[in-house]
């Protein structure tokens, strides 16, 4: 299976929002990644219910939505509505895991579950067959353009052995910092799933860059 590529609406133009949300749906890209942020679990606030509906209007491709919040589990069928194919929250978010994964299925969502840089892999191990996508944050979550944390590699590693050794299907994401230089080594060691935010919008011709990094980690 080659490798996801699902540029960050948080690096977007948020005066042409529509524009970069079509930029996306042409491009070669996989998915649209929207992060969510409420200002408490992490320190910074980013979008709300508002816009996530106004992306929705215009994408084409799956809303792969990561709540960066506090109690993720009040919205879950509001995201549902909105139109989010995949929604993610945080391990360290979530009081009884299990219980906001079966919310999220329940919602005909598929689960995603974001770890920050210093959270185990191992942690996982109770409910992996339950997630869909783990998503590995590769900078402290919060703000974009971070430099990427080099111990990622090899939390990928331990969590695709933890995957196959419960026989689990679960894709490996990973948000934070990716760009043409690690893509490959990211795919080498793991990754299914690539979340590109600042590296994406912020170059001269965003289109090529998707299409690069699609390339690159193959």
């Amino acid at each position: 299976m080659s490798v996801k590529i699902a540029p960050s609406l948080l690096a977007a133009d948020f005066g042409n929002l529509q524009r970069d949300v079509e930029m996306v749906n042409q491009s070669e890209a996989d998915w649209h990644h929207i992060d969510v942020m409420d200002g408490v679990f992490v320190p910074n606030i980013s979008y709300g219910m508002p816009v996530v509906k106004a992306i929705a209007e215009y994408a084409t491709k799956p809303l792969d939505v990561h709540l960066m919040i506090v109690d993720p589990d009040r919205y879950i069928k509001n995201f549902a509505t909105l139109g989010a194919e995949i929604l993610t929250v945080h391990y360290e978010a979530c009081t009884h895991l299990h219980r906001t994964l079966q919310a999220i299925k329940a919602e005909g969502m598929k689960t995603g579950v974001a770890l920050n840089p210093h959270t185990s892999v191992n942690l996982l191990e109770d409910t992996i067959r339950d997630i869909d996508l783990v998503c590995l944050m590769s900078v402290n979550p919060g703000f974009g353009g971070q430099s990427f944390i080099e111990n990622t590699y090899t939390k990928v590693r331990a969590l695709k052995e933890l995957i196959v050794s419960k026989n689990s299907n679960t894709l490996i994401e990973i948000d934070g910092g990716v760009t043409s230089i690690n893509a490959k080594s990211l795919r080498d060691a793991g990754a299914d799933v690539l979340v590109a935010g600042s590296f994406v919008f912020k170059s001269a011709n965003p289109t090529q860059t998707i299409s690069d990094l699609k390339q690159i980690a193959g």
